[in-house]
């Protein structure tokens, strides 16, 4: 096994953009099984790879006993649906909040062997797949919260043992609900 300490919030590789993987060697293969093994011993439903500390667009995932990994995903949303329900982060331990999300996805990309490969998911899956995207985008869930939602979010955050208050969070002026909120 190969487990990795998890980035908590705060930490600045998380509101990084990761870079795009252009090699399908062994490291990349190496740090899908550091995700993996990582995640499972969490007992987490994904990771990103900014998780470890790495800025690599690769994440893992088990949900519904479909384990598996996506390279550089791209999202496409068939439909309008959403979904609204308890979302948390490994990198937010112990805290879950109410988060919009859109109920369908599809998220094309590759795998380790820079194959391509396309995942369909609905409810719980979809939710992995747009939560651990974000990741790779620098976005961290408590970002899609409406402003109420975000305010109790944070001063939940703040409150924990693990928060380090020496770490200052700038929220983006810019609107970044996009398509998960409902207008």
């Amino acid at each position: 096994m190969s487990i990795q300490p998890i980035r908590i919030y705060g930490d600045p590789v998380l509101r990084t953009a990761a870079e795009e993987v252009d090699t399908f060697d062994r490291e990349l293969r190496g740090l899908v099984k550091d995700l993996l093994d990582t995640m499972r011993d969490e007992g987490g439903a994904g990771l990103a790879a900014p998780q470890l500390g790495v800025s690599k667009r690769v994440f893992t995932f088990d949900v519904d006993d479909v384990v598996g990994h996506i390279v550089n995903p791209v999202l496409e949303f068939p439909d309008e649906e959403e979904q609204d329900g308890r979302e948390g982060c490994l990198s937010l331990p112990g805290l879950y909040f109410d988060t919009v999300r859109r109920q369908n996805v599809i998220a094309k990309g590759f795998n380790e062997y820079g194959d391509p490969l396309q995942i369909v998911g609905t409810g719980m899956m979809a939710r992995c797949l747009q939560h651990e995207t974000d990741h790779l985008d620098g976005i961290i869930f408590i970002d899609r919260l409406d402003p109420e939602r975000r305010k109790a979010a944070m001063a939940e955050i703040r409150a924990q043992d693990w928060y380090n208050d020496d770490v200052t969070v700038k929220v983006s002026p810019h609107d970044s609900k996009g398509v998960f909120f409902k207008s």
